[in-house]
């Protein structure tokens, strides 16, 4: 199953030294038949776009709280797209988002397929959004439309042996 784990440069760069992404369990988002009945109207790649957006949304999230933390992180949005065995991937009507899933094991970069990563184009919006995320999840629409604007910018894909170049 094609999986997709929310991440930040930082994090990347341990995953690359640690040799996996861990310790299990992990938060990632994939295709589930939640996903699949609520958009029915989607043929595979679209469904596997939704879940890549959901990932993108949970690494703005990692990046602000980098930030809340005090830990100087790039603003860019990454996403790691893994394959991992569907017996290891655990998705359940307790979670929220429909395309969210539990990796039950470390997953080991020879299952990393790509990453996704923002373009240095993106930046300022992604730095905007992250300023605006408290506001946007107290209820203000003009700051989710702020976050929301972060979605405009699409991910680059980034081949496994292009990573290093990532991270320099």
């Amino acid at each position: 199953m094609r999986v997709y784990l929310p991440s930040t440069i930082p994090a990347l760069a341990r995953v690359v030294a640690a040799g996996e992404l861990g310790p299990a369990p992990l938060t990632g988002f994939a295709v589930t038949p939640a996903l699949i009945e609520w958009y029915v109207s989607g043929d595979n790649e679209e469904l596997e776009y939704v879940a890549l957006t959901e990932a993108a949304r949970a690494s703005l999230r990692m990046l602000a709280a980098d930030r809340k933390d005090g830990v100087e992180v790039a603003a860019r949005r990454v996403v790691i797209a893994a394959e991992v065995p569907d017996e290891t991937v655990k998705a359940g009507a307790d979670l929220e988002e429909r395309a969210r899933v539990r990796v039950l094991e470390p997953i080991p970069m020879r299952l990393v397929a790509s990453v996704h990563v923002d373009d240095a184009d993106a930046v300022a919006d992604v730095e905007a959004a992250i300023a605006a995320l408290p506001a946007a999840d107290g209820g203000d629409d003009d700051a989710q439309f702020v976050v929301d604007g972060a979605e405009d910018h699409e991910l680059l894909w980034y081949a496994t042996q292009e990573i290093p170049d990532l991270l320099t």
